[in-house]
């Protein structure tokens, strides 16, 4: 039995995300794992996957011409010439007589004469033709959302909050795929030793201009196989995420609360910070995921962590915190580059709904901060709603607690002169320092 194609297992894929809601990052890490591809083809699926995802608005529009609108079709069909108009358009080391002969070949497979020939139809007329010029559309938000391939939805809301220049410049910086970035266990080893380290396993990497002394950017080969990764010398993580816990400050001995901690990035950075003394109470909703917060504390040989799976607005206990962390679960529009298909599958409701929730918790953890101890607030979005707004709410109904600037000295000296600072908080957008959208505020707890 012939093995399916790269395409085919790409097409397979996408079909799944279309149908299922299906989460691209974790499909697409079940697809690679079963496939059993060889390393060049895996890279070529995962490109064919989050790229034909993430185009997926501006494709829409080079297709529509070709096609008849209103017929109905099988969601493969279209899916498929998604795919193939991705790989014309956005691959140059793919010929379009590959791309075409591939489609056709598929089509044939999966369907009949009829089909495939409609498939070569609308692939040769593009070919012949040429795309529809997206500077024709004269509305500006529409323009900007296929240019940029998102919900215009989102893209007017964005305008809306950072300026049509900004909201422009961060919807493309959403389509550049991220480096994988690490962050050097500083209990075992250091950034410039990592790197040598890595080298020494066939991985090219470098420090980052952010956090030298802290992440590492690979620039080739795959770090997650070695003796590096098994020592636990590093784990991976984005340097906008590395200074939330930069900006809660803990040291030697406190008592920490990580109110949302799953799958643990922060929680172990607390706990390396604090070199391993001291206590940290990680908590997170879903077993499972507490699970991954165990194992990464394992792997990087932190004892000072204890995990519990339990809902942060219903925590009960006596106990108070000289730090608190709560990292709330978002809509996740910063971290669009990694999961490409956010931005399909949240909608304007999901914005509200995860504010109250958010509220929630914030309002709940917030009570076991001791007197004079450090609250920080953080997020992996860009919505005002769930980020400033939030904190607004909060300093409203909670004048225990202060915003506290001070603390902004803990980061490096380039987000100091260059990030976006409120009096509610420092929002990163992902095309300011190339990293995922972040936000993150300190609070105090006045002595009462």
């Amino acid at each position: 039995m012939n093995r399916p194609s790269v395409r085919e297992v790409a097409l397979d894929a996408l079909l799944k995300v279309e149908k299922n809601q299906a989460y691209s990052h974790l499909l697409l890490h079940s697809t690679l794992k079963a496939a059993g591809l060889d390393k060049r083809d895996s890279g070529l699926l995962t490109e064919l996957v989050y790229g034909t995802i993430a185009r997926k608005q501006t494709l829409d529009y080079y297709l529509a011409p070709f096609i008849k609108s209103g017929k109905k079709r099988a969601l493969w069909i279209d899916v498929l010439l998604r795919l193939s108009v991705y790989q014309m358009v956005f691959l140059d080391r793919i010929p379009d007589r590959a791309v075409v002969h591939e489609a056709v070949t598929i089509a044939n497979k999966r369907g009949h004469k009829g089909i495939s020939g409609l498939v070569n139809g609308v692939l040769r007329s593009i070919q012949r033709q040429g795309l529809p010029n997206v500077d024709a559309i004269a509305d500006p938000i529409e323009r900007a959302a296929v240019q940029t391939s998102h919900p215009q939805w989102l893209m007017a809301r964005w305008m809306n909050q950072y300026g049509k220049d900004d909201a422009i410049a961060m919807a493309n910086a959403n389509n550049i795929p991220p480096e994988v970035c690490l962050r050097v266990n500083r209990m075992k080893t250091t950034a410039a030793e990592l790197v040598a380290h890595l080298g020494n396993e066939g991985v090219e990497a470098e420090r980052s201009k952010l956090l030298p002394d802290l992440a590492v950017l690979i620039k080739k080969g795959n770090p997650f196989g070695g003796e590096a990764y098994k020592k636990g010398l590093f784990t991976a993580q984005d340097e906008a995420s590395m200074l939330v816990a930069k900006l809660l400050g803990p040291e030697e001995g406190m008592d920490v609360l990580d109110a949302c901690a799953a799958p643990g990035g922060k929680t172990t950075h607390i706990a390396e910070q604090m070199n391993g003394t001291g206590h940290i109470l990680a908590l997170d909703l879903h077993p499972h995921k507490v699970k991954l917060i165990a194992e990464q504390a394992a792997r990087l040989g932190l004892e000072n962590i204890e995990t519990r799976a339990e809902d942060a607005r219903k925590l009960q206990t006596k106990q108070h915190y000289d730090r608190v962390l709560v990292d709330a679960p978002c809509t996740g529009f910063g971290v669009i580059r990694r999961k490409p298909d956010i931005r399909w599958s949240k909608t304007e409701k999901d914005v509200k709904h995860i504010a109250n929730v958010q509220a929630a918790i914030l309002a709940h953890a917030s009570q076991f901060v001791k007197q004079g101890g450090t609250l920080v607030y953080s997020t992996c979005t860009i919505e005002k709603e769930e980020n400033e707004h939030a904190i607004e709410r909060f300093l409203d109904t909670h004048p225990q607690f202060e915003t506290n600037e001070r603390f902004y000295r803990r980061l490096p000296d380039h987000i100091q002169a260059n990030g976006r600072f409120s009096q509610l908080g420092l929002t990163i957008l992902p095309h300011d320092f190339g990293t995922d959208g972040f936000f993150m505020v300190a609070l105090t707890r006045k002595h009462e």
